[in-house]
């Protein structure tokens, strides 16, 4: 693996482990895709530390689990944003 690789996987892991960030919200923040920081964090990160990856699949997971409350609270602000403006 190369090490810019190496290094923006465990920046990554990093900051989604301090912030509980979900994968999206980590790939704008690092300007990648979506799908780059999950290949990183599934398949790239066991690899190089077995026990940052165990930690990210829980946070992980948590954000998976809670996907569609924080899907429902967006389509309410949204609504909520449109009918202020009529």
């Amino acid at each position: 693996m190369k090490d810019y690789i190496r290094k923006r996987v465990l920046d990554i892991c990093q900051h989604i482990l301090d912030s509980k960030h979900t994968v999206r919200q980590a790939a704008s923040v690092f300007g990648v895709s979506k799908s780059t920081v999950h290949k990183d964090m599934i398949e790239r990160l066991p690899l190089i530390n077995k026990k940052l990856a165990n930690m990210v699949r829980v946070v992980l997971e948590q954000n998976k689990a809670e996907r569609h409350i924080r899907g429902g609270e967006a389509t309410r602000k949204k609504y909520k944003d449109v009918k202020e403006q009529n």
